[in-house]
């Protein structure tokens, strides 16, 4: 009779043996490579993080006083309830939406706080996926944020990239985008930037924004926004936030929004956002908000509650939103004068070729349109970090190297040409 062989734990194969090594993240590896550099004249144009006129990462004073209440009050930290902090859901459905419009479809709505905007994208692909009979295709711009991609893409569901951005014009190819919507499969998710597309800047006008809503109302195509820069844009709310309005107002469309506080409140670490969901009826609204219920409960169980309170202070007191508006202007103004700096820069150091694009774009972020060959030589020879397609955050420049900055870049195209 055959004897088994005796155990051996060499012999046991890893459950891993199939796991591969991922690159780090382009962004974070690149900060990573401007922290290390000892250079006293390094730029950091690469992460989007608002820095003030010194470099300094800016608290908001609006956000400094809404701690100051929270902590006069006394702050407890217990559990918040598994959709979110309720004042800070309710006040963000306002704000997007606005008074009028809230106040048409409260009932139509469904919301839950979320990890920021990229928790709230992971939410909406939760939920798509677990109410479709077949899992929509999601159409993404190109180019656009790269989590889009891993997000959705992890939850298996297929993409498919349609050309945003023509780079020969440096411009919104806006036929190619109406071309793909009138050929997207109906039943469709598409991606689309409320306002400071990133990374190009570029976005519709309100007349194509009324073009591209009546295409995708013909087609059956399920808007999906991505609102990361409400307010920081422009530093006018109300006009950031038209494009959601028109979809769920004038076009009375279903909807989801994507929302985060971490640009226009400064709350990057703490991750404060909020999906909402506009729906075609009350009980529609309420089948989908017991569905993000058990969804977050899978999750993070609950989210977090200190980022949340202070952001919910804000919207709910009148005195605090107003100042939380100037702080947006004051914010969107700086990028703005740097953004024009920039360019009249180039302009004065002779810089080949055309810079309107750089001014026609709005937001944090500027397409220079630069080759990966200027973008690797301004890195290593001249300490000045931007993402390897050139997609710059204006908010990195200042009055201390913006002129270096331009004249960095003037010398590499001159000694490319």
């Amino acid at each position: 009779m055959a004897t088994k062989a005796p155990y051996s734990s060499s012999a046991k194969t890893s459950w891993f043996n199939k796991s591969e090594f991922i690159p780090p993240d382009a962004i974070f590896a690149l900060t990573a490579k401007f922290q290390a550099d000892s250079s006293p004249q390094k730029v950091n144009l690469g992460q989007g993080t608002y820095r003030d006129a010194d470099a300094k990462p800016w608290v908001l004073p609006s956000v400094n006083l809404a701690r100051e209440a929270l902590l006069t009050r006394g702050l407890q930290h217990e559990y918040l309830p598994i959709l979110g902090l309720q004042s800070f859901r309710e006040g963000t459905a306002k704000i997007v939406l606005g008074s009028e419009l809230f106040d048409k479809r409260a009932t139509q709505i469904a919301t839950c706080q979320s990890l920021s905007g990229t928790g709230a994208l992971h939410l909406a692909g939760l939920l798509l996926r677990a109410t479709q009979n077949k899992q929509p295709t999601v159409y993404i711009p190109e180019p656009t944020w790269s989590n889009h991609h891993q997000v959705f893409k992890s939850l298996g569901f297929p993409c498919e990239s349609f050309k945003y951005y023509d780079y020969e014009t440096k411009s919104l190819d806006i036929d190619s985008y109406y071309n793909m919507l009138k050929q997207a499969e109906p039943n469709s998710v598409v991606i689309l930037h409320a306002c400071a597309h990133n990374p190009t800047g570029c976005d519709p006008t309100k007349e194509q924004w009324r073009e591209i809503a009546q295409v995708m109302k013909a087609r059956e195509l399920f808007p999906l926004f991505d609102a990361a820069y409400l307010g920081f844009n422009s530093g006018d709310y109300d006009e950031d936030a038209f494009p959601i309005r028109l979809f769920m107002g004038e076009m009375d469309m279903e909807a989801g929004v994507c929302i985060s506080f971490a640009k226009n409140m400064g709350l990057y670490g703490e991750r404060v956002g909020c999906f909402l969901l506009g729906t075609k009826d009350e009980q529609g609204a309420v089948n989908l908000q017991s569905m993000l219920e058990m969804l977050q409960r899978s999750e993070v169980s609950n989210p977090p509650g200190f980022g949340a309170k202070i952001a919910s202070e804000v919207l709910g007191n009148d005195s605090l939103k107003e100042q939380w508006f100037q702080d947006m202007e004051t914010m969107s103004s700086r990028i703005r004068a740097m953004r024009a700096a920039l360019y009249d820069n180039l302009i004065a150091s002779g810089a080949p070729g055309s810079w309107d694009h750089l001014i026609q774009q709005s937001g944090m972020f500027g397409f220079l349109g630069l080759s990966l060959d200027v973008v690797l030589r301004l890195r290593d020879e001249y300490h000045i970090y931007m993402a390897d397609n050139s997609r710059i955050s204006i908010a990195g420049l200042n009055t201390g190297n913006v002129e270096y900055v331009a004249r960095s870049i003037t010398e590499c195209l001159r000694d490319s040409e």
